[in-house]
């Protein structure tokens, strides 16, 4: 399995995947942190992450697979949504809440 297969497959397999810099628990830097707090707070329970600082391949080859270069990067339903700094304003819109919420309900 390629890389690029591998990162379409975590994408595909779980409605909400956020592509972060350590683990929800022990983030590693300041934007993965925002990004899994803003999550909580718009209701995710069950959030799943990838950890791109265990897997250097992932790490290089996402923001090929995605066209945007940074971390943390949010995927809901296999689309990506954005960065720490979309999710935090989706968060204070309230879309955040609606979106992860019908995510979780498909």
């Amino acid at each position: 399995m390629t890389v690029m297969q591998k990162i379409r497959d975590e994408v595909e397999k779980h409605p909400i995947v956020l592509f972060m810099k350590g683990t929800p628990q022990f983030p590693m830097c300041g934007f993965s942190a925002r990004a899994v707090q803003a999550l909580q707070d718009a209701g995710v329970e069950d959030l799943h992450t990838v950890n791109v600082m265990e897997d250097p391949e992932v790490r290089a080859n996402l923001p090929r697979y995605s066209n945007w270069p940074t971390f943390p990067q949010l995927f809901l339903h296999g689309e990506l949504i954005g960065g720490s700094d979309i999710t935090l304003e989706l968060l204070e819109s309230g879309e955040l809440a609606r979106m992860v919420a019908e995510a979780g309900r498909e």
